[in-house]
């Protein structure tokens, strides 16, 4: 089985410390619900007519982010009309974004900050468009779930054509993984589909920490198969009593799944191969992992 090695956990039992971006939109999350009363307390909030002008001007934000560009190249890259290029250019100059050197303009260290932000601003709010289902499926439970890592996740919806599109997914991904770590607030597959606990108890290195009512489910449907596959060291089952959602850590991916309520079937499941995915999936699963009790220490759960 894997090892807490493995898991990219030190010696007390923590994720390792993360790159200085991610820490910071770590940071950034835990703040984000009294940043309005910091910027209170500063006395000092933007007018909002300026922070519309800011986002109006992001596509040449973006451009000279890119690149210093003269009139005509700003032109060409927005397809404006030279009077338009002119009025941004004037706008950048009264903001102080930009400085002129050698004919063209280019963005001051304060410019390149804006042009930063207005564009991890619009990846934020195109993100959470995007996820709206997920983050209608795990509810209140959103909170503590970072957006930016999945920017350009692949979202699989389910859809009366095609009901069983989430839980596809999934298991392709599975089939792909030498190994597989996760919890859920349910069982990972349905448990009729055999082809899926065949891969979890034979083929595939798996840790899954489940709820007590799912894990005793598991051994009522597979219970020869399960212990099996746990005294070899292939499955390790951990429990606890609260999940918020579904998590799930494959060899080149990681992904989230949200679930019905009442059918218990995955409605939404979302995945990406983005390292910063990988770096939050990895520190959301160590802390859930933290709070969990091997199955050794829950023998009501086996009999």
């Amino acid at each position: 089985m894997t090892s807490d090695k493995d898991h990219r956990l030190d010696d007390d039992g923590r994720p390792p410390p993360g790159s200085p971006v991610f820490e910071a939109i770590l940071e950034n999350e835990r703040n984000r619900r009294y940043l309005g009363e910091r910027l209170d307390a500063a006395g000092d909030r933007i007018d909002t007519d300026l922070l519309g002008d800011v986002v109006r001007h992001g596509p040449v934000l973006e451009a000279l982010l890119e690149e210093p560009l003269d009139r005509r190249g700003i032109e060409a890259r927005l397809d404006v009309s030279r009077a338009t290029s002119h009025r941004y250019t004037q706008w950048l100059d009264e903001q102080g974004f930009v400085e002129k050197a050698d004919g063209r303009f280019q963005l001051t260290w304060r410019g390149e900050v804006v042009a930063e932000e207005v564009l991890r601003f619009e990846a934020n709010v195109r993100t959470a468009h995007r996820l709206t289902p997920l983050l209608d499926a795990i509810c209140e439970d959103h909170r503590e779930f970072v957006v930016e890592p999945f920017v350009d996740a692949t979202i699989t919806v389910a859809e009366l054509d095609d009901p069983y599109g989430p839980v596809e997914r999934f298991l392709s991904l599975v089939d792909e993984s030498e190994a597989f770590r996760g919890f859920n607030t349910t069982h990972m597959a349905p448990l009729v589909l055999g082809e899926f606990h065949r891969r979890v108890f034979d083929e595939t290195d798996t840790e899954i920490i489940h709820l007590p009512a799912t894990v005793r489910k598991l051994f009522e449907t597979y219970p020869e198969r399960a212990r099996e596959a746990i005294d070899r060291g292939h499955l390790a089952l951990r429990t606890r009593d609260d999940l918020p959602y579904g998590l799930a850590l494959f060899d080149e991916r990681v992904g989230i799944g949200g679930y019905d309520e009442t059918t218990g079937l995955m409605q939404v499941f979302v995945d990406t191969d983005a390292p910063i995915g990988r770096e939050w999936a990895e520190r959301v699963y160590a802390s859930v992992r933290a709070d969990s009790e091997p199955l050794g220490e829950r023998k009501d759960l086996i009999r």
